[in-house]
């Protein structure tokens, strides 16, 4: 058992709760939710109420991450576009609330796709197709997004998004460092020799897949919500589609790095190969789709120096999330992905 202090006390935050919204007598209930591995999310019910609270989860923190103000913000920007978001209600910063900063959204009912399809997508395979076309339809529409216009100016800086990406995971990659790196090195490199010139920047979400998204359960495929934006940021798009596709795995592919059932349903029958999301969203956007290798390797590059932080937090004691002790294997294993697509290893057309 944990003998850690909870994540959110629920006195401390009934309390504050009934002085910023309406006043309930009404006991609070808080369920955490363990689907990911980021900020810690947590339904919080009281009455009818159904919210979900985000906070950052405990330190040691690299720098910049997990800035849960940010994620608000985009949320409070987004809310009166066609982009679907949770519609987001208060943000504390005051961290003698629950000992960090958070913020409240309301919960959205949909069904969020990791290990197993809603019931309709599961018993017809033609369905299935619908689920990418739909994520590469509203992620279209989120770069369609006029940032300035939403109050998002200062957001991010609209030019250098990709060099300052390289210069800053590589500042975490070394912050990160509790064990030799070869691989990710090798790609640090490859991505310096062979990075693009960016096209006019955009929202970028960051953490775009398709777990981050809250589906209806019944046909047609359908968003309800893009959820986890605290990588969201001003720049180029086609580091969102290069995320997607990192995480999309067709039948032919090697078994996940991580061997996460949550990153084998798109192999199932009947889903979009990458070929055809990098076509779509071309169609969409109009934006050409030489450079998806570099998108695509820089991508998984990330998540490895993420979760090599995560990995470090685990070596440290200061976090009780069973998923990270499986790291020491697993980011080698996405470090070696990365360098099969530097090396050409998977098509995209």
């Amino acid at each position: 058992m944990s003998t850690l202090p909870p994540l959110v006390e629920p006195d401390a935050l009934a309390r504050y709760l009934n002085t910023q919204l309406d006043a309930s007598d009404a006991p609070l209930e808080i369920e955490r939710i363990r689907g990911g591995h980021s900020n810690e999310t947590f339904f919080v019910t009281r009455g009818q109420d159904e919210w979900v609270l985000r906070r950052p989860p405990r330190g040691p923190l690299l720098p910049t991450a997990h800035d849960v103000a940010r994620e608000y913000r985009v949320l409070r920007a987004l809310a009166p576009t066609n982009v679907p978001v949770p519609q987001p209600l208060l943000l504390c910063e005051d961290t003698s609330v629950i000992g960090a900063p958070f913020y409240l959204m309301q919960r959205v009912p949909g069904v969020v796709i990791r290990t197993q399809l809603p019931a309709a997508f599961e018993e017809d395979v033609a369905l299935r197709a619908g689920l990418g076309l739909e994520l590469i339809d509203r992620l279209a529409d989120l770069h369609a997004v006029d940032w300035q216009q939403v109050g998002l100016e200062n957001f991010g800086k609209p030019t250098g998004y990709l060099e300052r990406q390289l210069r800053r995971w590589s500042g975490q990659l070394d912050a990160s460092r509790t064990r030799p790196t070869p691989d990710l090195d090798s790609v640090t490199i490859w991505l310096h020799e062979h990075l693009p010139e960016s096209g006019p920047a955009t929202i970028v979400h960051g953490d775009y897949r398709l777990d981050n998204a809250m589906f209806a359960s019944e046909p047609p495929a359908r968003i309800l919500a893009i959820l986890d934006w605290e990588m969201a940021t001003i720049g180029d798009p086609l580091a969102d589609l290069g995320y997607l596709l990192s995480f999309w795995r067709e039948p032919q592919d090697a078994e996940p790095a991580l061997q996460d059932d949550a990153w084998n349903v798109t192999a199932l029958p009947g889903f979009c190969t990458r070929a055809q999301l990098v076509a779509r969203y071309a169609e969409r956007t109009g934006r050409t789709m030489e450079h998806v290798p570099f998108y695509v390797a820089l991508a998984i590059w990330k998540l490895a120096i993420l979760l090599e932080g995560s990995y470090a937090r685990h070596l440290a004691g200061t976090t009780d999330d069973p998923f990270f002790a499986r790291l020491g294997e697993g980011v080698p294993a996405l470090a070696r992905r990365a360098l099969g697509v530097c090396r050409g290893e998977l098509r995209f057309e």
